[in-house]
């Protein structure tokens, strides 16, 4: 394992080679660094090899790092639960993972009226496995619906994290469907900005971006095993 600096690179190459596989303009594809259970030196190292997009699971973690690097963009990816709603609303930039009208109207109440509109992305369970957060596609334009009345939310796209896979084929085949997704709202809400993809880690990005990811999000290939 290489420099924090040497592993953004090695990461970026390969978001890089993926797109250009694709046909992709690389600046359309943002790398999202999982920072979970690694310490703010970690983060802050990885701001000065120029990230600066950092995704948190877990939140009391999160909190600490934040009020040490207020000046990275926070993303909160991790499950919602109704108690956790306030912190996460006044302290993220970004959340990937709504899966509910009750989480949504929390985040919005709680976001508070001078701060900027929270950028949520809907969690999506493509595959309807039951031990995983998300909504079913089938009930996710009355969320999207449901979600558009809250004014301190920004809707920006959708995220899924799908089953496992060693089959690229079938890596590929679950990020076509939130794809699709994606477009079917875009056709049924006509949302401006609305095109926001959040998919695919290290062992399936190049899937991811070939199905249309822009962000990828990226853990221990960037700061190491967990412990």
């Amino acid at each position: 394992m290489g420099s924090i600096k040497d592993n953004l690179l090695r990461v970026q190459a390969r978001i890089n080679d993926a797109c250009a596989t694709a046909s992709r303009n690389p600046g359309s594809v943002k790398l999202l660094a999982v920072s979970k259970a690694k310490p703010s030196s970690m983060v802050r190292e990885a701001i000065d090899a120029g990230q600066s997009d950092f995704g948190e699971n877990y939140l009391q973690d999160a909190l600490l790092k934040i009020s040490v690097v207020p000046d990275a963009t926070w993303h909160y990816i991790g499950a919602i639960q109704s108690n956790k709603t306030r912190e996460i609303a006044t302290h993220f930039d970004w959340v990937h993972t709504v899966a509910s009208e009750k989480i949504a109207r929390r985040l919005n109440a709680q976001r508070g009226e001078s701060a900027l509109p929270l950028n949520i992305m809907l969690q999506v369970n493509v595959n309807r496995e039951p031990d995983k957060n998300g909504v079913n596609e089938d009930d996710l334009p009355a969320l999207v619906e449901s979600t558009l009345q809250f004014d301190h939310l920004r809707l920006r796209g959708l995220m899924a994290i799908p089953e496992k896979s060693d089959d690229v084929k079938r890596q590929r085949a679950n990020f076509v469907k939130l794809a699709e997704l994606l477009s079917s709202i875009q056709r049924q809400f006509c949302l401006p900005g609305f095109d926001e993809l959040s998919m695919g880690m290290s062992a399936d990005l190049e899937a991811a971006v070939s199905a249309g990811a822009t962000w990828i999000r990226i853990g221990t290939a960037i700061f190491g095993e967990r412990h």
